[in-house]
C-alpha cells in the first residue's frame, strides 16, 4: 500500500501571494489614478468656469461704458450654447461645449444678455485644450509610475512569498514524514513569532505524543507476545501428551493457532523496532515463488510469465526467507477471505496474487491493513496480522505492496521488488 501523499498544488503558494499582490497593487492604482483624474478634472472646470464668469462680466462693464467688445468678447457668437441663448435661461452665466475642434477645445462659455433692443447676448469663451492635454500628460506619467512600482512589487512579494512558502514546506515534509512513519520527523525551530512557528511547533508536539503513544503500545505488544512463550510452549507439550482422539485434535488446533498468533505478534513488534535486517542474495524469483506456494499445500495456479524466454530463469536480489513470507501470507489471506481460484502470477520482478471473492473492503483500500481487523465480515474471520506483516516485511525490502479490487471482482495484491 502507498501512504498518503500530499499533492503538490497547481499553484505554489509563492505565486498566489505575488499574484495578490499584484492584483492588490494594480487595483490601488487603478483606483488612486481615478480619484486623482477626477479631482483635476472637476478643478480644471471650476477654475474655467470661474475665469469665464470673471471675464463676461469684465467685457459687460467694458461694453456698458465704451461700447466696445474686450478680452475677446463677442456678441451672439455662432458657436454659443443653446443653453445660453434661451431667454428662459437668462439666470444661466455658464455652459459647457464638449466640442473639439482640431487642437482647440472643449470650452466653457461665459454669457450675459445685454440690456436693449434685439436682446442680444455677450459672450466669452475659455479654451480649456490646454489644461486637459496637461491631465493627460499626467494620466500617462501615472500609468507609467504605477508599472514601474507594480514591476518593484511584484518581485519583493516574490521574494517574501517564497520564504513563507519555504516554511511551511519544511513543515508540510515533515508531516509527510511522519505519516510514512518516521516517527523522528521533526521540523526543530522556526525563524518567527508567527502562525507559521505555532504550526512547526504543533506538528513537532503531535509527533513527540504519536512516537510515546506508539511506542508505549509496541513494547506492549512485544511483552505480551514474550511474555506469551513460555505458557504457549508448555500447552504445546501437554498436548503431546493426551491420548490419541478428537479433544487431542482440537486441543492441538487451538494450541497451534495460538502459537502462531504469538510469533506473528512478536515479528511485527520485531518489524516495528527496526530490529529486523534483510540478508540478500541472488536467487530466481519464480522459484522462490514457486517453492513459497508449494509449501502452503493450497491449491493455488502459480503462473512464470517466460515472454522473453529469460523471465523463468530470472534472479533478483532479495531476502529469501522474507520474500517466501510476504508471498505466503499473501496466499493464505486470498483463500481465507476471498475466493477460488488463487492465481499467483511471476512476471519480471513482480508478483499478482488474486482471488476471486468479494474483495478488499473499501476501509481497508483506503487506511491500509489494520492489525486485527479483517475489515469485512464477508472476508472470513481472522486476526488481521497476515497483510500488517507483508506490508512491514515489503518496507524491510524496500519493495512495494499495492492492494487493489480486479474490475470484475476479486481482491489483487501486487508486490514490485526493487531494482
Amino acid at each position: 500500500m502507498h501512504p498518503h501523499r500530499l499533492r503538490p498544488a497547481r499553484a505554489s503558494l509563492r505565486w498566489k501571494i505575488a499574484g495578490l499582490a499584484a492584483a492588490t497593487a494594480c487595483l490601488v492604482a487603478a483606483a488612486v489614478g481615478v480619484l486623482v483624474h477626477m479631482w483635476i478634472a472637476r478643478d480644471i472646470h471650476d477654475r474655467a468656469e470661474a475665469q469665464a464668469t470673471n471675464s463676461v462680466y469684465a467685457a459687460m462693464d467694458a461694453y456698458r461704458r465704451t461700447g466696445t467688445l474686450t478680452d475677446g468678447a463677442e456678441l451672439d457668437p455662432a458657436d454659443l450654447p443653446a443653453a445660453l441663448r434661451h431667454p428662459a435661461d437668462s439666470n444661466r452665466h455658464t455652459a459647457y461645449d464638449g466640442v473639439v475642434d482640431g487642437n482647440v477645445g472643449p470650452s466653457v462659455w461665459g454669457a450675459q444678455r445685454v440690456d436693449g433692443p434685439g436682446n442680444r447676448v455677450l459672450a466669452v469663451r475659455v479654451n480649456m485644450s490646454s489644461e486637459l492635454h496637461t491631465l493627460r500628460r499626467l494620466d500617462a506619467v501615472m500609468v507609467a509610475a504605477s508599472l514601474i512600482a507594480l514591476a518593484a512589487a511584484v518581485p519583493l512579494a516574490v521574494y517574501g512569498a517564497g520564504l513563507l512558502g519555504r516554511r511551511l514546506r519544511r513543515v508540510s515534509e515533515t508531516a509527510v514524514r511522519i505519516s510514512a512513519g518516521d516517527l523522528d520527523a521533526r521540523t526543530g525551530r522556526t525563524k518567527g513569532r508567527d502562525e507559521v512557528a505555532d504550526i512547526a511547533a504543533t506538528v513537532d508536539l503531535m509527533a513527540d505524543s504519536l512516537g510515546r503513544r506508539l511506542r508505549t503500545e509496541r513494547q506492549f505488544t512485544a511483552d505480551v507476545a514474550h511474555e506469551l512463550r513460555t505458557p504457549v510452549g508448555g500447552l504445546l507439550a501437554a498436548a503431546d501428551l493426551l491420548p490419541p482422539g478428537e479433544t487431542e485434535d482440537l486441543l492441538r488446533a487451538r494450541v497451534r493457532d495460538l502459537r502462531g498468533l504469538v510469533q506473528d505478534l512478536l515479528e511485527i513488534s520485531r518489524l516495528d523496532a527496526g530490529a529486523e535486517q534483510p540478508v540478500r542474495a541472488r536467487v530466481p524469483l519464480g522459484a522462490v515463488v514457486s517453492e513459497a506456494v508449494t509449501r502452503i499445500g493450497l491449491d493455488t495456479e502459480v503462473t512464470v510469465a517466460d515472454a522473453l524466454g529469460e523471465e523463468a530463469a530470472r534472479t533478483v536480489e532479495t531476502d529469501p526467507r522474507r520474500l517466501e513470507r510476504i508471498v505466503s501470507n499473501l496466499v493464505v489471506n486470498a483463500h481465507r477471505h476471498g475466493g477460488t481460484p488463487v492465481q499467483v502470477t511471476v512476471e519480471g520482478r513482480t508478483v499478482v496474487v488474486r482471488d476471486h471473492g468479494p474483495g478488499f473492503p473499501p476501509d481497508l483500500l483506503r487506511d491500509g491493513p489494520r492489525r486485527f481487523h479483517t475489515g469485512a465480515t464477508e472476508r472470513g474471520s481472522g486476526h488481521g496480522l497476515g497483510l500488517t506483516i507483508a506490508l512491514g516485511q515489503a518496507r524491510l525490502l524496500g519493495a512495494e505492496l499495492r492492494l487493489d479490487n480486479a474490475p470484475d471482482g476479486g481482491a489483487v495484491a501486487t508486490l514490485r521488488l526493487p531494482t
